[in-house]
């Protein structure tokens, strides 16, 4: 089932888009958050345990993460949902070019994301220094808000319906 986070919220494509390359994406978010870590607190990438662990860390709940990429997905979509489609003319699919655009878009989410400490302790709590069930939790949860107020934005249940609206 489709989760509409916003009454306009139609362009199919765009989702489809963001649905393929999800698990490359995912991939790309815990490499620029390694990278975020580092410069934010090993800028001389001295080795220590901890440096150590989220280098070499390539498992962990990928869930955590995947809720917090199929919410930048709703911001992006919100932001940039017009479903009017342009005409292509260097042969390429409006899907293709929509997924072009949503990984240029989400590297540069994290990116900028990546140099708040919020974000990037709360990531790493959640994924690669993930420890138990509760405090991923938690920090899921404060990763979804933080993220929320950097764009701006705010998610309103109503009528069991997860709605998006400007703040």
């Amino acid at each position: 089932m489709i989760q509409k986070l916003f009454p306009l919220d139609k362009n199919y494509i765009l989702r489809q888009a963001q649905s393929v390359l999800e698990e490359e994406l995912i991939d790309r978010m815990v490499f620029e958050l390694k990278r975020s870590y580092t410069s934010l607190y090993n800028p001389l990438q001295l080795m220590d345990e901890t440096y150590a662990q989220i280098l070499d860390s390539f498992e962990f709940p990928r869930e955590r993460v995947r809720l917090i990429y199929r919410q930048l997905c709703g911001i992006y979509r919100y932001k940039h949902g017009d479903n009017q489609l342009e005409m292509l003319f260097d042969g390429r699919t409006h899907l293709e070019k929509f997924q072009e655009d949503w990984s240029a878009a989400i590297v540069a989410y994290v990116r900028d994301l990546g140099i708040y400490e919020q974000y990037v302790k709360t990531m790493l709590r959640m994924t690669i220094l993930f420890d138990t069930e509760s405090r991923a939790e938690w920090a899921e949860n404060h990763c979804k808000a933080f993220i929320n107020q950097y764009f701006e934005l705010k998610v309103v249940k109503r009528q069991g319906e997860l709605r998006l609206k400007v703040g």
